[in-house]
């Protein structure tokens, strides 16, 4: 007699299988770097387009908003300023939307064999992580010439930062890639998410610009309270406003451990439908 084996998917919230994630370690670090040879695959500079973008882009920024618009800077520099703003920024805008289209560009790899699919918007995020440090060179370079250094504390905390930023780019990542696989509208819907979520953010002007008892507004957006602690732990010249990066911290989290859910809730369709 032969034994009939019947696999169904769960029904409702499936949680998180962590184990399951840090046994196919090592095909997150593989996609990782395979998002990164694609997009410098047959380029004349390469990685040095990290370093390229976000530096015309801060003299474009220091041109414009500096010198033309007056744009204030909590009293530095506003080429660093700016700098300082666009590289925690950049990483966000670039992990965002490439997790977001993540699903639909690896379709293939999903209808073809199981891994847990939370893997592939973390490896797109990932992969830009070695853009912002590589970045990270021209600020320090800035750092130098402007004189302005971390603190102890600041030190300690860009990791941290980081890590949040991680985050939002991927909660925010893993709720539009899967809304991607059922909605092919939302291919066009990251790309004027990311355009507006920049001037809602305060890249390109301080936090001080709006008035103290609004502030808190800003940091709804959680990149707001993120770029804002970022500068003051990179460059020391002010104390880091815990405050306002409680609120982002806690949007952060609130925005991935949703993204985690809801994610969850409706992969066990993707192969389906994508």
């Amino acid at each position: 007699m032969e034994t009939e084996i019947v696999i169904k998917p769960q029904k409702g919230w499936i949680p998180v299988n962590f184990r399951e994630l840090w046994a196919y370690r090592e095909l997150l670090f593989f996609l990782s770097w395979r998002d990164i040879k694609v997009k410098y695959k047959q380029t004349t500079l390469g990685v040095a387009w990290a370093i390229l973008q976000p530096f015309l882009t801060m003299i474009v920024f220091s041109v414009l908003f500096g010198t033309f618009a007056k744009m204030p800077s909590d009293g530095i520099p506003y080429p660093i300023f700016v700098y300082a703003g666009l590289l925690p920024w950049n990483y966000f805008s670039s992990s965002l939307s490439s997790s977001g289209n993540s699903l639909v560009a690896s379709s293939n790899l999903i209808t073809k064999v199981y891994f847990p699919r939370l893997i592939i918007p973390a490896s797109a995020a990932l992969s830009s992580l070695l853009d912002f440090l590589i970045a990270s060179v021209i600020l320090i370079g800035m750092m130098f010439f402007y004189n302005y250094s971390p603190n102890l504390s600041g030190i300690f905390l860009i990791p941290s930062l980081v890590l949040l930023t991680f985050m939002i780019a991927v909660g925010c990542g893993l709720w539009l890639s899967a809304l991607n696989v059922e909605y092919r509208d939302f291919q066009y819907v990251i790309p004027f998410l990311v355009q507006i979520w920049m001037f809602v953010t305060p890249v390109i002007y301080p936090v001080t610009l709006v008035p103290q008892k609004y502030q808190w507004l800003l940091a709804l957006n959680p990149m707001g309270g993120i770029i804002e602690a970022f500068r003051s732990a990179t460059l020391g010249h002010q104390p880091v406003n815990w405050y306002l990066l409680g609120i982002s911290a806690g949007v952060a989290i609130t925005i991935f451990a949703s993204g985690l859910l809801y994610f969850r809730k409706v992969e066990r369709s993707f192969a389906d439908v994508i």
